[in-house]
């Protein structure tokens, strides 16, 4: 049997009754996600510089919107493609915080988890996190680090200086994905 022929449409609401439907099972698939993501790069990709040069005043305030839509929508659980491939930076605020958590002394804590990358900032020794259990859970979540807690920054401020970041995050994170799709139909910019 197909396992795609049973997909639910997620419909997503924008103004103006835009709906972008997205077959909810295939889109936390990282492949069909990087498919599509690599599909529309150069269009997106065009876009946010067009983008960047209106630097509309209501940037912020559209993001935060389909931020929050998006995520209303979106089971991280059914995903944690973020969890298993990216590698965020921890702080020494995370690193106190998580191995108190863990109830280890911090330099057992680097020790067993840690390693110096190529910017000598703190970063998981083994990807997908070692936190991560098999259900998508973080083991550590109250206490996880603020690269994660923050990810995947399409609620930031100043969101102009992150369209780079977003571009690259939309190849992990569907929400991001469906974020930019979304917003090109919110505010479209032309064929100039």
């Amino acid at each position: 049997m197909n396992p795609f022929s049973l997909l639910k449409p997620i419909n997503y609401f924008c103004p103006k009754s835009t709906i972008v439907l997205v077959a909810e099972n295939k889109i936390y698939q990282p492949e069909y996600l990087l498919q599509q993501a690599k599909k529309n790069h150069d269009s997106t990709k065009k876009y946010l510089l067009k983008l960047k040069n209106k630097n509309p005043r209501n940037l912020d305030g559209l993001f935060h919107q389909l931020h929050s839509q998006v995520f209303k929508k979106t089971n991280c659980l059914h995903c944690a493609n973020c969890c298993k491939s990216l590698g965020p930076r921890i702080t020494s605020k995370d690193r106190e915080r998580i191995s108190k958590a863990l109830r280890m002394k911090e330099s057992d804590f680097i020790d067993t988890y840690l390693k110096l990358d190529e910017d000598h900032d703190y970063v998981f020794k083994t990807m997908p996190c070692p936190f991560l259990a098999s259900d998508n859970y973080c083991l550590v979540y109250e206490n996880r680090p603020k690269a994660c807690r923050e990810y995947p920054h399409t609620d930031a401020p100043k969101m102009i200086k992150h369209l780079t970041l977003a571009l690259k995050n939309s190849e992990t994170c569907p929400a991001v994905f469906l974020i930019l799709e979304e917003l090109k139909l919110m505010l479209p910019l032309g064929k100039k």
